[in-house]
């Protein structure tokens, strides 16, 4: 990142042997540039005086005078107490494992002293303190504080020396790392400036600077590799050309409604797309329910109408299955010919139906991660679409593109993606977004209940079944485990939700451990309505589609994510009969668990949870990748920081525009950035 200097040993630096090196090591610090970008997670401002009487304003920070010395406890639990006093009013020190500390704060004597104080036992008292003697030079007092996260056997002291050591000796090695006009465009500090004052600022104004251009700094390279990444899928060109449109306006016709005005928007921006010298590289955003995947069939005729082939993939054999039937009675009657293939077709299906395919007599294949396998060859695949593209790889997707001749892509998730991820992640792809939702569709209610009270919730299902309606179960395991015993279980509770609450009904069980053919089965019984209860773990969050179904009862709701509650809620809520959600929690809940539940009271739409959800899990989980590695940035947040994230990416875009080689490997110093980025790793390496 920086010169070599930067590249020492940190056992170079003074008061750092192999033992301290061995601590530092097992935090990824091996090197001086590993030490400086060890940021503080927080800083005390030990400048400002807080006397003891303004004790509730924050940390006190004054100036004290020791006045007596007694003990608390006896024998091994025997802990000093000290007494002292400012010129506001006296407290005391509770000295727990440091009773070594009544030689050193001699009665009479002034020290500087920072600690948050609280009231007890008639005493304003602290054990969580730090104290110094008065000096012309103090160490730890008159400045702002770094406190560093701790780990190993190291402590702020020896972390606070390493550092500053660092700086002192090594910083001036440290260049700046953007462009110089728009180093003077936003007023940014220098460098080696803003390394210092993100560790041992002068003031809190300066701490700010360094923030703003270090985190500018690192969106900004983000930002030119995504760029960068959106140029290179562009390089290719083909002859751009009109699609015919007489198979789309026929399908239109026979829609038993109108699409929504999004719908109708998107289909005009994949239709430009399509119709451009560039192949498509598109993302559609869409809540549960709002109807991509009939935007995607109706996409698709535009290229087989124009003798092409398409492949939809998706990442289950029953979601696979499910699109399969839905685009067959929909399709079919217009002379589309249409495929299913996964890995449980068995081989005297699968060899001809992989003939068919690399003779162009099949126009649309459905099906899963079996499609991009060696032995599946097209004729001419030229559109490519990914249903809940989050479950696949890159990897995975491009060896279905190898399989055609850079055919136009279509990734879909109805998991809805923070803007500031899609800015990051899909920079370099197009983003079309579906937020109307059908005509008739009535938001789902959603109702809370302790885990105590399931008689009600079991009365208010009943009441649905009743009126001829349907309802999932949902349970976090699929059966008992000893780790949590007090979890209930897909398995135990449809035994007894079938034989002691509604015996009157029929139930079905569906987990990921039952076979193909098991789970088939038991979803065609629900679909056709001879099951009125599907019990199941979350398997059944993606792709089922059941009109009928209006009740979804979630236990132990709070070991959900909230993506994962958004997806079940709307399995139900797909008619026009208005549908319920029960978040059945445990009487204990953390403090994450009760922000889950209350987001999924507050909001409906897809797009404000995923925004709560970046906030409480971070962009690795929520893009389904939890590799520690992954957008694991040092300075910048990607919900905090969206401002610059956006000003970065403009900044970014521009410069390559006008010089597209500026991200060559040897003209960029901050290759690290990448390197700790999961999706960007080898993005500066030669092609």
């Amino acid at each position: 990142m920086y010169a070599d200097e930067l590249k020492q040993k940190v056992t170079l630096l003074k008061g750092i042997g192999k033992e301290t090196a061995k601590s530092f090591a097992k935090i990824d610090i091996n090197n001086v540039s590993d030490l400086l970008k060890y940021i503080p997670r927080a800083y005390e401002n030990r400048k400002d005086t807080v006397t003891l009487s303004n004790y509730r304003m924050g940390p006190v920070n004054t100036i004290v005078e020791i006045t007596d010395h007694d003990y608390i406890g006896f024998g091994i639990k025997k802990t000093l107490k000290v007494h002292l006093k400012d010129e506001t009013g006296s407290a005391v020190l509770i000295c727990f494992g440091r009773n070594f500390l009544s030689r050193k704060l001699v009665i009479g004597k002034k020290f500087f002293l920072y600690g948050n104080f609280e009231y007890k036992f008639n005493n304003l008292q602290t054990s969580a303190f730090d104290i110094e003697e008065i000096s012309n030079k103090p160490v730890n007092f008159n400045k702002i504080i770094p406190v560093y996260p701790l780990s190993a056997k190291l402590n702020q002291g020896i972390i606070r020396r390493a550092v500053s050591e660092a700086i002192d000796e090594l910083a001036r090695y440290t260049k700046n790392q953007i462009p110089e006009y728009l180093i003077q465009k936003y007023d940014f500090v220098v460098r080696n400036r803003a390394i210092q004052n993100i560790h041992f600022p002068e003031s809190l104004q300066l701490l700010e600077s360094a923030e703003k251009v270090l985190r500018y700094e690192e969106l900004f390279y983000l930002q030119l590799t995504v760029g960068r990444k959106s140029k290179e899928t562009r390089k290719f060109h083909r002859n751009d050309f009109s699609h015919p449109k007489k198979l789309e306006e026929l399908i239109k016709k026979q829609l038993p409604f109108s699409l929504t005005i999004d719908q109708e928007k998107v289909l005009k921006e994949i239709e430009k797309d399509m119709e451009s010298d560039i192949p498509m590289t598109r993302l559609l955003q869409g809540d549960v329910g709002s109807g991509k995947t009939l935007v995607a069939f109706i996409s698709a005729l535009k290229i087989i109408e124009f003798r092409g082939q398409v492949a939809f993939m998706a990442p289950t054999e029953l979601l696979a299955k499910q699109h399969a039937e839905n685009a067959a009675r929909l399709m079919e009657k217009l002379g589309v010919r249409l495929a299913f293939l996964s890995g449980n077709v068995k081989n005297s299906q699968r060899k001809p139906l992989l003939s068919a395919l690399a003779k162009g007599e099949i126009d649309l294949i459905i099906g899963t991660h079996a499609l991009f396998t060696g032995n599946v060859e097209f004729k001419n695949l030229q559109y490519v679409i990914v249903d809940e593209q989050h479950k696949f790889g890159v990897l995975q997707r491009m060896a279905l593109l190898n399989k055609g001749d850079s055919p136009d892509l279509l990734l879909m998730t109805a998991t809805p993606i923070p803007r500031t991820l899609t800015l990051t992640l899909f920079g370099d792809m197009d983003v079309s977004i579906i937020k109307t939702m059908p005509e008739g569709r009535k938001p789902v209610i959603t109702h809370l209940s302790i885990i105590d009270n399931d008689k009600k919730v079991y009365d208010a299902v009943r009441k649905e079944i009743e009126r001829g309606h349907q309802a999932y179960f949902v349970y976090p395991r699929i059966q008992e485990s000893e780790l949590s015993d007090s979890l209930k279980n897909a398995e135990s509770m449809y035994n007894y939700l079938r034989e002691e609450v509604f015996p009157e009904f029929r139930l079905g069980l569906i987990h990921s451990k039952l076979s193909e053919d098991e789970k088939i089965k038991t979803m065609k019984n629900f679909v056709s309505g001879k099951t009125n209860i599907l019990v199941s773990t979350s398997v059944v969050e993606v792709g089922v589609d059941i009109q009928n179904a209006t009740c979804m009862v979630i236990e132990h709701a709070e070991h959900f994510g909230l993506s994962g509650l958004h997806q079940l809620r709307g399995r139900v809520g797909r008619g026009r009969e208005q549908s319920y959600a029960f978040l059945v929690y445990a009487k204990e809940l953390s403090e994450v668990g009760k922000i889950r539940l209350k987001t999924m009271m507050k909001f409906n739409d897809g797009f404000s949870i995923s925004e709560e959800d970046l906030k409480l899990r971070g962009p690795g989980e929520l893009a389904g990748s939890r590799q520690s590695g992954f957008l694991n940035l040092t300075y910048a947040d990607l919900v905090r920081d969206f401002d610059i994230l956006e000003k970065a990416r403009t900044d970014a875009f521009k410069i390559l525009d006008s010089d597209p080689g500026f991200l060559k490997p040897e003209h960029t110093v901050i290759r690290e950035v990448f390197e700790r980025c999961e999706p960007f790793k080898g993005a500066l390496d030669n092609e």
